[in-house]
């Protein structure tokens, strides 16, 4: 029992990582019908340049702020000066240039930064907490109450406000939008902005536990869309779903088959849902846009 419980603490945890990763993955589609593979380097980004500013000597809770708006630059960057200007194009081209810009980010971050992993202290000690002989630390469950916050903000942001409402209004119909008077630059620029800061806040949470470097992004971008892809990209119900589902399926190969095997489990769904589930479990059956 112990052994099942840990299993599941630890899933819970990894799933927490993924979901924000996925909820930045949805914003964007939902906004722009862009799938950004560059999302995982807004959670490097985070974690790398909040390391950094503390080496540099700032106090941590500055270098995190200073790390969360320089992310959120950057996810502002990225749309106006590559997918903005490429509008129009198909949906692979912009997938690709997505891609191009992952890569140029690991690069510069390999540049600015270095090729080491790092780690930042934990925000509540590192002493494990001890619950039916399983263990869990603290920064664990600081990771998941990120998770819900970030989630429950959200949602009130998006339910609950003039502006929220617009971006709904652009998820369901662009042109509809265009014709009352909403500035789809504006609301797919904060999409953007949205999910590079949800990644920046998701990378410096994680950093403690599972530590940072240039290279983690890649990764992480590949679990968020299989998250996405089993909660039903374009759901952001779905994308929370879906990413503690894909850590719970990890943490449970990983102890009870190999962990080796851990990082394909990303893969397995990305197929599994393909061939027998494309919509995801909370996307439609059949979407069409107009």
């Amino acid at each position: 029992m112990a052994e099942f419980l840990q299993f599941i603490f630890s899933g819970l945890t990894v799933g927490a990582i993924y979901a924000l990763v996925a909820i930045g993955f949805t914003l964007i589609y939902n906004a722009s019908d862009v799938v950004n593979f560059a999302q995982g380097e807004f959670v490097m980004l985070g974690g790398m340049t909040t390391v950094f500013l503390g080496y540099a000597g700032l106090p941590l809770p500055l270098a995190a702020l200073v790390a969360i708006l320089f992310t959120t630059a950057v996810g502002l960057f990225l749309y106006y000066f590559a997918i903005k200007t490429a509008r129009g194009a198909d949906a692979v081209t912009l997938i690709i240039i997505t891609i191009g810009a992952s890569i140029f980010l690991r690069g510069a971050a390999e540049i600015v930064f270095d090729k080491r992993f790092h780690s930042l202290p934990p925000l509540f000690g590192d002493a494990p907490i001890r619950f039916g002989g399983a263990a869990i630390l603290p920064q664990s469950l600081a990771v998941l109450a990120g998770a819900v916050v970030i989630v429950a903000l959200l949602w009130v942001f998006i339910d609950r406000t003039l502006f929220g409402k617009a971006v709904i209004a652009t998820s369901a119909n662009r042109t509809a939008a265009r014709l009352v008077g909403i500035d789809i630059r504006v609301i797919v620029g904060v999409c953007f902005a949205l999910s590079a800061a949800i990644g920046a806040v998701a990378g410096i949470l994680i950093t403690p536990i599972t530590l940072t470097s240039y290279n983690t992004g890649t990764l992480l971008a590949l679990k968020g869309f299989a998250a996405v892809m089993l909660g039903g990209i374009g759901s952001a119900l779905g994308a929370v779903v879906g990413g503690v589902l894909l850590g719970l399926f990890e943490a449970f190969a990983a102890g009870y088959i190999s962990a080796e095997y851990k990082d394909a489990v990303a893969f397995l769904v990305i197929l599994a849902v393909l061939f027998a589930m494309p919509q995801g479990l909370f996307g439609k059956a059949t979407v069409e846009r107009v």
